[in-house]
């Protein structure tokens, strides 16, 4: 496991992302924790955040049990604040939140009222420091990004390919749509760092076809590469069948099932990462303790697919999977913005 102290180097990683939030001396800043939270990460936030003449302020909340029979782990969805009016309250009235929750606030249920507040939300991934280091925001990623978005918004189709036998085709007309290159600058701004990620919620009804995890494909709930392939198939944004003779099939087989739930089966988010610099074989040189796979979730090309609650289609579940794929190819209605796994054109 990797040491975790302060280093000069980390507090100038936090301080430089920082700045690139266009934080400014004064600004008001809450550092959003919990009792289970990387504690070296919040005390760099705290130092970079002095560093820069803002006035920093610690919420710390208790970490809830957990409410299912599985542990559960990666789903963006952190429920530390449990719906607490008084902080949600204190949250809304700051120029950003740096969010050091374990799972973050991506996807929490009081997310959206402090962005329509006002505030931002930068989430500072429950990884080493290390891995931050090296993934520090890069201004250059922003502008692919907010093009990838658009050409999401502008289009009908995305059309997912491979030759493992992927073929998907998603409805993207109308979904919601956002992406994030590390760092967040204005009200209501929502990002992660590592960052470098075009995503989207589908309507319902609107993701259908043949989805193959091959052999080096990434399980990020188990923090684990698929060493045999597993074939889903999908119907109506549902998977209907988690076909595969290894333990992988095996593995999520027996997760889903533990949920007892039809929408643990349903596709969430999806979309491609942008990070360059992102590494999908960085995942083996770390324990699984030292880091929360948001790198392999950003690596340049890679598409990801995600199951569990999406909110956007009325589903809401506990169970989730993120599933970032090598080798796919992605089209937007006629533009190919990932073939074979590399990124295209103006997305390169």
């Amino acid at each position: 496991m990797l040491a975790e102290r302060i280093e000069a180097k980390w507090i100038d990683a936090f301080t430089h992302t920082f700045e690139l939030c266009k934080i400014r001396p004064g600004d008001v800043v809450a550092i959003l924790s919990e009792t289970l939270s990387r504690k070296v990460n919040v005390h760099l936030t705290e130092l970079a955040l002095l560093r820069l003449k803002a006035r920093p302020f610690h919420v710390v909340m208790p970490t809830p049990p957990q409410e299912g029979s599985v542990p559960i782990r990666s789903t963006g969805c952190s429920v530390a604040i449990g719906e607490n009016p008084a902080v949600v309250k204190a949250l809304c009235s700051t120029v950003m939140v740096a969010d050091c929750t374990v799972e973050g606030l991506q996807h929490s249920k009081e997310t959206a009222e402090i962005l329509g507040a006002g505030s931002r939300i930068l989430y500072v991934s429950d990884e080493n420091p290390e891995i931050l280091e090296r993934l520090m925001p890069d201004p250059a990623d922003k502008p692919r990004v907010q093009r990838g978005v658009e050409l999401v918004k502008n289009s009908k189709r995305m059309f997912v390919t491979s030759k493992a036998g992927t073929n998907l085709e998603v409805d993207v007309e109308g979904a919601r749509c956002g992406g994030g290159w590390g760092a967040v600058e204005g009200p209501g701004d929502r990002g992660h760092w590592p960052g470098g990620l075009v995503a989207c919620y589908p309507q319902g009804g609107g993701v259908n076809g043949t989805l193959v995890l091959d052999t080096g494909d990434i399980n990020l709930t188990f923090k684990r590469y698929n060493e045999s392939p597993i074939r889903l198939t999908i119907e109506k944004d549902y998977i209907t069948k988690v076909e595969g003779e290894g333990l992988d099939a095996e593995l999520m087989r027996s997760y889903f099932a533990a949920w007892n739930d039809k929408n643990a089966y349903a596709s969430a988010h999806l979309g491609w990462g942008m990070n360059r610099r992102a590494r999908w074989d960085a995942m083996v040189m770390y324990d699984h303790g030292d880091h929360n796979g948001v790198e392999q979730r950003v690596f340049g090309g890679n598409f990801l697919f995600s199951t569990g609650a999406n909110q956007f289609a009325n589903r809401y579940t506990l169970g989730h999977f993120d599933l970032p794929m090598k080798g796919c190819t992605v089209v937007l209605d006629k533009t190919v913005v990932v073939k074979d796994g590399q990124l295209q054109g103006e997305f390169a």
